[in-house]
């Protein structure tokens, strides 16, 4: 396979060809947590103007060998040089003093503090006193804010917004820092195609100015689209450097896992024609008149912008959002979720957006967090049965190809997939007839999206009703028998699988769509 030549020029005195230095290299690099080696001799260098992948599977060793290069973790051994000079990375104001800057997969915001707060603490290009000046404040932030296409008061706090406009605060603000060098882990994670789009717009527009990106990613779609070279990891080691125009997605998945990877294909499936969810009129404090309805037996998806009303939609056939007017009902009777446990007594189930925030309990087990649901039922006089609950959650983890040392482990310590099983594991144990399913794939390796992929299509064979919420298109259309899209939270077109293309899905998601798309 071709490897990358060093960009050369001729010096100006006898035309002699000079390799070009690269801005950042790291040689040796290993890392261990107790007996587990995340990082094994790992090596990996960048040049001024790429845009350069590091992919691999949950568990590869990307994000720490980011965060080392980041200064948010100290390696055990190894050397890292920016600009040919040796150099040692303690912190993170080391990081940002080289030029270095993260984004992190999950978001280290600070959710209490407002969007100006978020961007100043700890920036050294904001040069202020004691008492920070709100205009001042409002003069270095906005500009990064719309660079990224963020609108939002500086006032806000951080935590109130979707963890779309999120991301795109913690991109602006590792703009802010003047970086040289910017590592981006899983940034598409939570953003829909419009803000991609912006974001890769942006990106080119920081090579062109010659910053180096390090581009962490599962998205074989987008490093092919965005990224000049790609670093494989597997097992902590570095596997391999290429090229992307000289190689292919099926290659670099090999070079992943180790061996070929079979890509699923939709199941071919018939809902049959019961309806189990029947959503009518549906208005909370973000949807509008939303109506739709779910057939058994099948796969409807949730499409839209950032903001378009998707994870609120969950949020209120959960229980967690006040239903102001309209009607639901399960199994052709109305029902108004005032609770998750409330929504749950009614058969509905929701895997969140955001895992570790709302999904998981990070500090407890595997088992603690699959069986959460269901310890009514596996417990005698206030007693829980142990065994059962192990044997129970143990066959649901086989059937979802859980990889964990052991069910005692700190979901914590588990890879990004494995932790989106376990929050799987946990509605199949409580079996509800519908599971709405908010970005269940977000930030997780193309193995174990093949995973779960099969788990919606054995929950769909077996007549529950899956609501799908994807941020990306490709994924509705490999799964979906239907997508519902929605805009600014409306229904704006709800498209049969057979007519359903991404050209006509954001047409409507920008409500741009000839008579608002396809049939309601």
């Amino acid at each position: 396979m071709a490897q990358r030549r060093s960009p050369s020029r001729r010096d100006g005195a006898g035309g002699t060809i000079l390799p070009v230095p690269n801005l950042l290299q790291a040689d040796g690099v290993s890392k261990h947590y107790g007996g587990v080696a995340a990082l094994r001799d790992a090596r990996f260098s960048i040049q001024a103007g790429e845009v350069h992948a590091l992919i691999g599977e949950n568990g590869a060793g990307k994000s720490t060998l980011a965060k080392i290069m980041a200064g948010a973790v100290r390696a055990d051994r190894g050397t890292i040089a920016v600009d040919g000079r040796p150099v040692t990375i303690a912190t993170p104001l080391d990081a940002q003093r080289l030029g270095i800057g993260i984004i992190y997969q999950e978001l280290d915001l600070f959710p209490h503090l407002t969007v100006g707060e978020n961007m100043a603490i700890g920036n050294l290009g904001l040069r202020e006193s004691l008492l920070v000046r709100f205009g001042r404040l409002e003069d270095f932030c906005r500009p990064y804010l719309e660079q990224v296409g963020l609108t939002c008061s500086l006032r806000q706090p951080a935590g109130s917004l979707p963890i779309g406009k999120q991301q795109l605060l913690a991109i602006a603000r590792a703009l802010s820092m003047n970086v040289r060098i910017l590592m981006m882990d899983e940034p598409t994670s939570s953003l829909s195609e419009d803000a991609v789009d912006r974001l890769f717009g942006l990106i080119r527009e920081l090579k062109g100015r010659g910053v180096a990106l390090v581009y962490v990613s599962h998205k074989m779609d987008e490093i092919f689209r965005i990224c000049d070279r790609a670093t494989v990891l597997r097992d902590g080691k570095t596997i391999r450097t290429v090229e992307t125009a000289a190689t292919t997605p099926s290659e670099i998945i090999r070079l992943m896992v180790g061996r070929d990877v079979r890509m699923a294909t939709r199941t071919e499936r018939r809902a049959t024609g019961e309806v189990v969810l029947s959503v009518d009129r549906l208005t909370t404090a973000k949807l509008k008149s939303v109506s739709f309805e779910l057939r058994r037996g099948e796969v409807l998806g949730v499409a839209g912008l950032v903001g378009a009303g998707r994870s609120e939609l969950g949020a209120a056939l959960f229980g967690l959002d006040t239903i102001r007017s309209g009607t639901v009902c399960r199994g052709g009777r109305p029902i108004a979720p005032r609770s998750p446990s409330d929504a749950m007594r009614h058969g509905i189930g929701l895997t969140p957006e955001d895992r570790r925030l709302e999904g998981l309990m990070m500090s407890m087990s595997v088992l603690e967090n699959g069986t959460m649901t269901v310890l009514q039922r596996m417990q005698t006089w206030g007693f829980l049965r142990g065994r059962q609950e192990t044997r129970e959650l143990s066959a649901v983890g086989r059937q979802l190809a859980l990889n964990c040392p052991s069910l005692g482990a700190a979901v914590a310590t588990l890879s990004g997939g494995n932790q989106q099983k376990v929050l799987l594991a946990r509605w199949l144990l409580l079996d509800p007839e519908v599971l709405f399913l908010d970005d269940p794939t977000r930030g997780i390796d193309i193995g174990a999206k093949q995973d779960i992929y099969r788990i919606i299509d054995d929950l769909a064979s077996a007549g529950k009703g899956v609501i799908l919420v994807s941020s990306e298109l490709p994924e509705l259309l490999r799964c979906c028998d239907r997508i519902v899209v929605l805009c600014d939270g409306r229904v704006t077109a709800v498209y049969e699988a057979k007519e359903a293309t991404q050209e006509n899905i954001m047409a409507s998601a920008t409500n741009a769509a000839p008579n608002g798309g396809g049939t309601r």
